[in-house]
């Protein structure tokens, strides 16, 4: 690479596009050099478009600050000065699903964090540890938007994070069934206690949409790449209840497994450990060394000792044991905005560089 490349933020003053600009201050091939957002923000610098809402815990990065933002609907006066953009807007997702691919029509590459894309069949929704063997749809994609370089590529929805890369690193043993509970952090809404201080003290048994991300997603990231397709996968069967809790940070699941070949706890921890993916085999700037962790004290995952390992892209499980009506149950925890969001979304561009479908323009 003989430059760092150009990165542009759509929604770049949201939670999310935020915490893309903390992500990637000193990154080794990124650059953000670009930021958009609504008309009512645009024309105005980063700094002062945001003011008093940045919500990350560090600092605001200096290279941003003067940046001046630009209108998000400018879709080719936002393309002309960057390599690829990652997406964090806030539309529907009609709108959202039109707006990414206006910006691959400029031969622009888009990596999003939005949901709008996770179903179109030539998008490849990846968790580049699980499957990024799915980035050959994009082919098929391209041939469909008539681009060379430009094509959207999304990743899964922060809830299923915390277990499917878990259920993943245990493939060989046919997981069949599978009951998950999700209890999800405020910021997954885009929130802060400042925001919500109605969550103080509080529990939500209800997150829209929710439920039905978090028991089909999982099957399309273990599906087939089929004629320039995703073909999701039949199995396991899973069902889930998703449920907001007073955490700033944090998804934590419980989980319940049933498996068609019976596989010692040994066997399991042994598997979990010792699961690595694309990103760890590339050394890829993002990349935990060590992506799942097995902790043995019966009292964690704890959000509060546990959410940021390795820096937040790590996924830890504790309390696997033996369970009466399933095989085994087990407590997952992941962070919902680094590696559940932001961080996901820049390691899968990172990923697509390696491979060379993010280059310069």
């Amino acid at each position: 690479m003989k430059r760092k490349l150009r990165v542009g933020i759509l929604g770049a003053t949201g939670m999310v596009g935020q915490r893309f600009i903390a992500l990637l201050e000193n990154h080794p091939w990124y650059e953000v050099t670009t930021v958009a957002a609504s008309a009512r923000s645009a024309g105005k610098t980063y700094e002062e478009s945001v003011g008093g809402r940045w919500k990350m815990t560090t600092p605001m990065p200096e290279g941003v600050k003067k940046l001046v933002v630009m209108n998000v609907n400018e879709v080719e006066k936002v393309a002309a000065d960057v390599d690829f953009v990652f997406s964090a807007v806030d539309m529907t997702k009609e709108e959202i699903r039109e707006i990414e691919d206006a910006y691959a029509k400029t031969e622009t590459p888009v990596v999003s964090n939005n949901s709008a894309h996770r179903w179109t069949k030539d998008v490849p929704m990846v968790i580049p540890e699980v499957n990024p063997e799915h980035f050959a749809v994009i082919e098929a994609q391209r041939k469909r938007l008539g681009t060379t370089k430009g094509f959207v590529a999304v990743k899964p929805n922060c809830s299923i994070q915390s277990y499917a890369p878990v259920l993943t690193a245990w493939k060989e043993f046919e997981p069949t069934e599978v009951v998950a509970t999700t209890y999800q952090a405020i910021s997954g809404a885009g929130k802060t206690f400042a925001d919500w201080p109605e969550m103080e003290g509080n529990i939500i048994p209800y997150i829209g949409g929710e439920e039905e991300k978090s028991e089909q997603e999982p099957l399309r990231i273990w599906g087939k790449v089929k004629e320039g397709e995703i073909v999701k996968a039949d199995a396991p069967v899973i069902t889930t209840q998703c449920i907001r809790v007073p955490v700033l940070n944090g998804h934590t699941a419980a989980v319940f497994v049933k498996f068609a070949k019976k596989p010692t706890k040994e066997e399991l921890i042994d598997r979990l450990v010792n699961f690595k993916g694309l990103p760890q085999e590339l050394e890829l700037p993002s990349a935990p060394k060590q992506f799942i962790q097995y902790i043995e004290e019966d009292n964690r995952p704890q959000v509060a000792l546990d959410v940021d390992f390795e820096k937040g892209m790590g996924i830890s499980v504790g309390r696997l044991r033996e369970d009466s009506l399933y095989d085994f149950k087990f407590v997952g925890l992941s962070h919902n905005t680094v590696r559940g969001a932001a961080g996901g979304a820049v390691l899968c561009a990172e990923a697509l560089t390696a491979k060379g479908y993010i280059t310069e323009k």
